[in-house]
């Protein structure tokens, strides 16, 4: 397992330019969302201030559900 001092702050831009932060309220609605295998790291509120200095974005959106080409799903 990765420390979280490894992780990388992704961002996704939207369709009308801007950045956004994905976050999810639980961990299986991210497996869900983003696939079985893909990283993820737990943060509080307070870090997300911290995140956005490294590397910044223009909101946060909630439980997205991620294309299937960004996905990365568990190898049976």
């Amino acid at each position: 397992m990765s420390s979280p001092v490894d992780a990388v702050v992704e961002v996704h831009t939207t369709q009308d330019g801007r950045t956004a932060l994905l976050a999810y309220s639980a961990l299986d609605r991210f497996r869900r969302c983003c696939g079985g295998r893909k990283p993820w790291v737990a943060v509080s509120y307070a870090t997300l201030e911290a995140l956005h200095t490294a590397s910044p974005f223009d909101l946060v959106l909630l439980d997205i559900v991620m294309p299937d080409a960004l996905r990365i799903e568990a190898v049976l």
